[in-house]
């Protein structure tokens, strides 16, 4: 057994199978979130909606109270049972999410959004959290980039199976048909062993619950945030506005795009992520700070592929960039959250980790998604685009500002 306090090499198979169950609650968390990306232009057709309109319930509907009440449930992840929070915001998004087939206006797709955004909300911190405390900390980012790739097996399905529920039966039934199954995935999360918080670190940080104030004092947290946030927004907006990118550019069919996605994602997006973790876990032990470092590189890399993706009109050339572009794109979450984690320690992980997905979300979902509906409407989706890898390149310089701070505090 993994005794408390160590990091001895072996790991409880109960904590695979917490990590199995958490790791599940991120496909359908992220298939709920991304499903109506794919139903963008069908929806679009039956209710002639704008591309702002559409980015308003895509994004910023969902962001609104995922961003808000993200730092509050943070701070009830750090104090109370993070199985039961996690259980509760599930059930809650996939009810609204397959309630979202029903409705026949923009205000109640929006209420339907809001409502998966306040349920979402719920699983970060507590997930994240709760991995922390099953698995020893030299595996952090390894693990919990397990668990995040979750993005990738959740939005490829919610590509490959919207895209062509979506073409045969109608966007209607892709909510119904994907959104309330989830609800059923709650109730086995409710019967999941809770571990004591910090019972794996060997040497945390002596923070309590209390002071919470440090989080914002933390010079290299900053670089942190900033940097991962506009990072997020080059890799969040591939999958909002991508799909939309390839049928209105190339003119390709939502079952063609939404399978071409969904493999891509399994086949590419989940070894990317786990992989991504794992070196990022190798670049912290022999360079201070490496976590960061590891996904500046990452973010400066993609700039000139989303420039290429953007351009090129070769459509063998085009999938071939775009696959490196969409690995570099999904290896930040392990790192990210894993140096937060450290940073952070255990009292003030939940509370910590709101605060990044808080930020994030705001920058990449309520900020950046709007701004490129909005320039698509005047320019088009090709040249609104180019928001995407000018982040890239601020993104990657914020952190690699982030991990020269952060080694210099470890000196």
């Amino acid at each position: 057994m993994l005794v408390e306090g160590t990091s001895s090499d072996r790991v409880p198979a109960y904590s695979w199978y917490a990590l199995a169950v958490l790791t599940a609650v991120y496909v359908l968390n992220f298939l709920d979130r991304t499903l109506i990306y794919i139903l963008f232009q069908p929806i679009k057709k039956e209710m002639h909606f704008t591309d702002l309109q559409l980015a308003l319930l895509g994004t910023t509907s969902f962001v609104i109270f995922y961003t808000l009440l993200g730092i509050p449930f943070g701070r009830l992840a750090d104090r109370t049972s993070r199985k039961n929070l996690i259980a509760g915001g599930l059930a809650v998004w996939s009810l609204f999410s397959g309630l979202t087939g029903f409705a026949d206006s923009f205000w109640a797709i929006f209420f339907c959004r809001v409502m998966v955004g306040v349920g979402e909300a719920t699983l970060g911190p507590a997930a994240l959290s709760l991995i922390s405390d099953y698995f020893p900390t030299r595996m952090r980012a390894t693990v919990q980039s397990i668990y995040s790739s979750g993005i990738a097996l959740g939005g490829g399905l919610a590509f490959f199976l919207g895209g062509w529920i979506g073409q045969a039966y109608g966007w209607r039934w892709a909510f119904y048909l994907l959104g309330f199954p989830g609800i059923a995935l709650a109730v086995i999360v409710f019967f999941l062993r809770e571990r004591s918080r910090g019972v794996t670190e060997t040497t945390a940080p002596t923070y309590s619950a209390t002071d919470w104030k440090m989080l914002f004092r933390s010079v290299p947290l900053r670089y942190l945030y900033a940097g991962f946030a506009l990072f997020a927004l080059a890799s969040n907006n591939l999958g909002i506005w991508g799909p939309t990118f390839y049928v209105r550019v190339h003119q390709m069919s939502i079952f063609t795009v939404g399978t071409a996605a969904g493999i891509l994602s399994v086949v590419v997006g989940i070894p990317a992520m786990i992989l991504g973790g794992y070196y990022a876990d190798r670049f912290s032990r022999k360079m201070k700070g490496g976590r960061m470092a590891f996904s500046a590189v990452a973010a400066l890399l993609s700039a000139p592929l989303w420039v290429g993706v953007i351009f090129i009109d070769s459509i063998w050339l085009l999938v071939t960039v775009n696959v490196v572009l969409y690995a570099l794109l999904l290896m930040w979450v392990g790192p990210g959250t894993a140096e937060v984690h450290d940073i952070a320690g255990p009292h003030l992980r939940g509370l910590a980790i709101g605060v990044f997905f808080s930020l994030i979300n705001i920058v990449a979902y309520g900020i950046g998604s709007p701004i490129i509906g909005r320039a698509s409407d005047v320019m088009g989706v090709r040249y609104a685009l180019l928001i995407c890898p000018v982040a890239c390149v601020l993104g990657a310089i914020l952190l690699w500002r982030g991990s020269q701070a952060r080694g210099a505090a470890l000196v």
